[in-house]
Formats: C-alpha cells, sequence, structure tokens
C-alpha cells in the first residue's frame, strides 16, 4: 500500500507516530510535509487524522497534529 522507508513500512511508520507517547496522552506532535508525502503520502495521512478524530495544520513545511478532540483557537 505505502512505500517502505528503511526498515520500516509506512503503515509501520503511522502506527509509530500514533502510538507515541505525545500522540497516546493526547498532545501534538509534528512531521515534515516532505517527509509524509515520501512515506504515506497526504491524503492517506489527513485521513489518518480525521478517521481517529484529531485535529492538524500545515504550517509551512509542517504538519502539526493535535492528538485529541479539543476544538482549536487560532491566535494571530
Amino acid at each position: 500500500m505505502f512505500e517502505s522507508v528503511g526498515f520500516l513500512s509506512a503503515d509501520q511508520w503511522m502506527r509509530q507516530l500514533f502510538s507515541s507517547r505525545a500522540a497516546r496522552d493526547g498532545g501534538v506532535v509534528r512531521r515534515k510535509v516532505r517527509d509524509v508525502e515520501r512515506i504515506v503520502g497526504c491524503q492517506a495521512f489527513e485521513a489518518e487524522v480525521r478517521r481517529r478524530g484529531f485535529r492538524a495544520m500545515q504550517n509551512g513545511a509542517q504538519y502539526v497534529v493535535f492528538c485529541n478532540k479539543v476544538a482549536l483557537r487560532l491566535i494571530e
């Protein structure tokens, strides 16, 4: 389904990301957009974020994922 990166498959990479301590604790994780594109694809990544009920933003070259269902408030 996805490209293999080093010793991790794309599925493993996604599972590892969302099983990280920060994600499990309802915190924040971030990943470079180019890495997401290369490893799993942006559509698959965004679909997984939605499936989990999380919120995410893209800021420049980074995805920032809020691993909880709390509403966001943008501070400019």
